[in-house]
């Protein structure tokens, strides 16, 4: 039996949950999906400048799964800077 899943202290929502290509031809396969999880790990560490440290602690989670997490959303990320393609936070 699977251990239950912790619950994540977030602090907020984006107030925008979609970025992306200008020009507006992206298409369904052009999207990525980011969660809410992923949003708020890059909001901490990248913007407030936390370690994954205190991240974890805000977060009410293990540093190493914050660490995966946050490797989760840099590719997320890069894929969607790099490709051009549309950025869903959900």
């Amino acid at each position: 039996m699977p251990r239950p899943m912790k619950w994540r202290r977030v602090c907020c929502l984006p107030d925008s949950i979609r970025y992306g290509p200008l020009d507006g031809t992206a298409d369904e396969s052009d999207v990525v999906q980011m969660s809410v999880d992923e949003y708020e790990t890059i909001r901490l560490i990248d913007a407030e400048g936390y370690t994954q440290e205190e991240c974890s602690e805000h977060m009410n989670v293990s540093r190493s799964t914050i660490q995966s997490i946050y490797d989760s959303a840099r590719k997320k990320l890069a894929d969607s800077l790099v490709y051009g393609k549309v950025l869903w936070i959900e």
